[in-house]
């Protein structure tokens, strides 16, 4: 398969950078008149999915919200991710998984295995185990032509007493990872497939992001971050950004229409930030 990062350059190039994540946890299932089951679930994704994979770069689901059902809420997310990308979005499985030696390779072949009913167009992982705990997923991901998006600063608050920590040689932890990222996509082109997580409400991100890989920026909506921000934290590397929405879209169900609008319209403030910003 053609590598990760060369199909995600030409989604965003075609479709705009803005992905797009499928959370559906209790409250806005609520919101959206849905009982918290698996049929509320399933109805959830299904539209989100149909108002959206034809149009959007790339669909995220949050694993964690359909695990929480079992095993049928697991075949809720295989049939989405199967029917997303069938649609011609890439989807990014959001995992965070984070583990060593045959453990991490098993995560590896749930998500970057073609053969999984779960294989994804990428996962993401955490490197704080230390980097060399990904080799399983880096070797899976460059075996199938998937990607992997690697935790660096992220948007919770609490992270920065691990993420910014410094190591011996003075470097910030966030810097060594990404350091390490940056060693995987050297060469790469148009685009590595190896991108890190970086919050957009960082403010400025103060590590160097040029790894030569996308970078995925959550926060944006309802964690505060606006489009306008990206360019004060991401700087330079603002092309290789793919601003992610969770809630801020999908409170505008359960109505595809308004799905649609909105995504539309973050779309249009991110497009609007990039050209001011480069």
């Amino acid at each position: 398969m053609t590598p990760f990062g060369t199909r995600l350059r030409a989604a965003m190039d075609e479709r705009g950078p803005l992905c797009v994540g499928i959370d559906p946890h209790a409250a806005l299932l609520a919101d959206w008149g849905l009982d918290d089951t698996v049929a509320g679930l399933e109805r959830f994704t299904r539209t989100t999915v149909e108002a959206l994979a034809d149009r959007v770069a790339v669909l995220k689901p949050q694993s964690a919200f359909f695990e929480r059902f079992g095993s049928r809420g697991v075949a809720v997310l295989e049939r989405a991710v199967a029917e997303a990308r069938a649609a011609g979005a890439l989807v990014l499985m959001d995992a965070k998984r984070g583990d060593i030696g045959s453990t991490m390779a098993a995560y590896a072949a749930t998500y970057l295995d073609p053969a999984s009913p779960l294989f994804s167009d990428a996962v993401t992982v955490s490197p704080y185990l230390g980097f060399g705990s990904l080799r399983p997923a880096l070797d899976a991901a460059a075996a199938s032509g998937s990607g992997v998006f690697v935790l660096g600063l992220t948007s919770n608050p609490e992270g920065a007493e691990v993420q910014r920590a410094t190591v011996a040689d003075g470097r910030p932890l966030a810097q060594v990872m990404l350091d390490h990222m940056a060693a995987e996509n050297a060469g790469a082109e148009p685009l590595g497939s190896v991108g890190a997580v970086i919050g957009a409400t960082l403010g400025d991100a103060g590590v160097d992001l040029a790894i030569n890989g996308p970078l995925l920026a959550p926060g944006i909506g309802a964690q505060g971050a606006t489009p306008a921000d990206l360019p004060r934290v991401f700087g330079a590397a603002l092309g290789q950004v793919v601003p992610s929405v969770s809630r801020g879209v999908l409170r505008h169900g359960p109505d595809a229409a308004g799905l649609r609008a909105a995504a539309d319209r973050f779309a249009e403030e991110i497009a609007a930030a990039v050209r001011g910003g480069v």
